[in-house]
């Protein structure tokens, strides 16, 4: 990958719904080498997909809840299920094993407080093997960026 596959892609990532034009004239391309390079991004895995950006407080989804989880096991059956029951509920928007204290840091988004309280009751509190968690809402966002591409 060099400097201009970088500048298509931080064109994207600063609009995906740009025209071929517009990310050829910002790179300095014409459309068709544009369009060739990102095909191959695409067929490399480089470029995994096109999405838009939603706000969730537009989407009645106002608060953002940070949920640390500890399982009682680490087996490999374990983190398989439990990574299965996540993928099934809409509300848990990021998960990631990680590292340290605890096992899963989730990022949950629900409407308020009673909102979180219900999903704690009828699901997150129902998955099996969990052996304590602990949640902070999040207050404010203070950044959210793109990927760093170095250009």
């Amino acid at each position: 990958m060099d400097t201009l596959d970088k500048k298509i892609l931080a064109a994207l990532q600063a609009n995906a719904r740009a025209s071929l034009q517009e990310i050829g004239a910002a790179v300095g391309l014409s459309a068709s080498p544009c369009w060739a390079r990102i095909k191959k991004m695409e067929e490399a895995g480089v470029i995994e997909g096109y999405t838009v950006r939603l706000n969730p407080q537009a989407l009645g989804l106002a608060d953002s809840v940070l949920v640390m989880v500890t399982l009682d096991s680490h087996s490999d059956n374990t983190l398989e299920k439990f990574g299965e029951v996540l993928a099934t509920i809409p509300e848990v928007v990021e998960a990631h094993l990680v590292s340290g204290e605890y096992d899963y840091l989730l990022r949950i988004v629900v409407k308020d407080t009673r909102d979180y309280e219900r999903l704690l009751r009828e699901k997150l509190y129902k998955i099996k093997g969990i052996r304590q968690s602990q949640s902070s809402f999040v207050l404010r966002t203070l950044k959210r960026a793109d990927l760093p591409l170095g250009v």
